[in-house]
């Protein structure tokens, strides 16, 4: 396989992104430790976080969810990602 001898605009972009939000962040000592972190941002990036010109829904949802009635919108759950680099958000039912 032969690799472009200049790098794409959206791969440059896959790698500044991860760079800013994970790897700029974090001190990896190894490749175990640095497979672990990618697979972890991996998981994030393409379940949970939304793109605006998927209408806001992550790449791998089919729809968008069903609208949630009777939530107590005073109740907000922080998951953290990445040991507390990235956080979600949610509601608490």
């Amino acid at each position: 396989m032969q690799w472009p001898s200049t790098p794409t605009p959206h791969g440059e972009r896959v790698i500044g992104t991860l760079r800013r939000e994970a790897l700029d962040h974090l001190l990896i000592r190894n490749e175990t430790r640095a497979r672990r972190v990618l697979d972890e941002y991996a998981r994030y990036h393409n379940g949970h976080r939304p793109r605006q010109a998927r209408g806001r829904l992550s790449p791998l949802a089919e729809r968008r969810p069903a609208p949630v009635t009777g939530l107590s919108t005073t109740r907000l759950l922080r998951s953290r990602v990445l040991g507390g680099l990235l956080s979600e958000y949610g509601y608490v039912a």
